[in-house]
């Protein structure tokens, strides 16, 4: 009898540690731009259903403060996959080892450097020494690639001109009123800003444009099964419509509008990346700016 009791409670306690069988995978999901579960659950929670569905792991929602804490969540194994940008990736990569899961393209996802049509600037080279108004520090697109734009025209954006930071709408006033020379953000950003205006479109003129952006990206901790990431790049390319359209529920995900998933995307191409905060003064691109 005593035998009897002692293997039944062998096996209740197996069955404890092992979980039910049968039971999923779990993995835990963090997204670097939104802030408190709420949010991360409205614009990401049918693309975590979906996503779970396909891939026959189970996904939960974890939610991060910002993308320091994100990173040192990754590190220390309390999320397994992150959804970031180009600019929080680099910084990713080398505190983490994380690696490239696919690609998020973001349509006409490029850095406009607008003035006003009757300013007289014609080129870039005319803002020396001038206000350029940028967005929040360490933003890729409202911040590192338009100080790329300058630098590439052979302009130290740093020395030669006077960078103030503040908010997008308060930039486009600030350029409104003739306090700055021009103002730097993403192409979408600039044309939502010139649409809502009482001023008519040709009252702004864009100055200049950077190239399209690296993708925003998920992210795999290097502590996760390489046969997972596989599992994940190939959902993304056989059931690319479903996750497309969970992507886009989010009122906020409305930017990735038109995109589609990048199964093949590389560390290499982030590098321009890295050149931008060279740029800026990082070389080491291990730290997140403006945190």
């Amino acid at each position: 009898m005593m035998r009897h009791i002692a293997c039944i409670l062998a096996l209740a306690l197996l069955l404890a540690v092992s979980g039910p069988a049968g039971a999923k995978e779990t993995y835990r999901l963090a997204v670097t731009d939104l802030e408190g579960m709420e949010e991360l659950q409205r614009e990401f929670g049918k693309f975590r259903e979906v996503i779970s569905q396909f891939s026959g792991y189970e996904f939960e929602l974890y939610p991060v403060n910002n993308r320091t804490a994100a990173g040192e969540a990754l590190k220390a194994r309390k999320v397994d996959f992150v959804i970031t940008g180009p600019a929080e990736y680099v910084v990713f990569r080398k505190r983490t080892d994380a690696k490239p899961v696919v690609g998020f393209s973001r349509p006409d996802y490029f850095t406009t450097i607008a003035v006003m049509a009757d300013s007289g600037y014609t080129s870039l080279a005319e803002l020396k020494g001038k206000k350029v108004a940028f967005g929040d520090v360490g933003s890729t697109s409202k911040h590192l690639a338009p100080m790329q734009v300058f630098a590439d025209n052979k302009i130290d954006p740093l020395k030669d001109l006077q960078p103030v930071y503040v908010d997008q709408n308060v930039g486009f006033s600030s350029l409104k009123r003739g306090d700055v020379a021009a103002f730097c953000t993403t192409n979408d950003k600039f044309l939502s800003l010139r649409g809502k205006d009482d001023l008519p479109p040709g009252a702004f003129k864009v100055l200049a444009r950077g190239g399209d952006l690296p993708n925003d990206i998920l992210l795999a901790g290097s502590h996760v099964d390489p046969k997972a990431v596989e599992t994940l790049r190939a959902i993304f390319k056989d059931h690319s419509k479903e996750l497309v359209a969970a992507i886009l529920v989010g009122e906020d995900n409305q930017k990735f509008k038109g995109m589609i998933f990048l199964p093949q995307v590389k560390d290499a191409d982030y590098n321009y990346v890295r050149q931008m905060y060279a740029t800026i003064g990082y070389p080491q691109y291990a730290d997140f700016v403006g945190n």
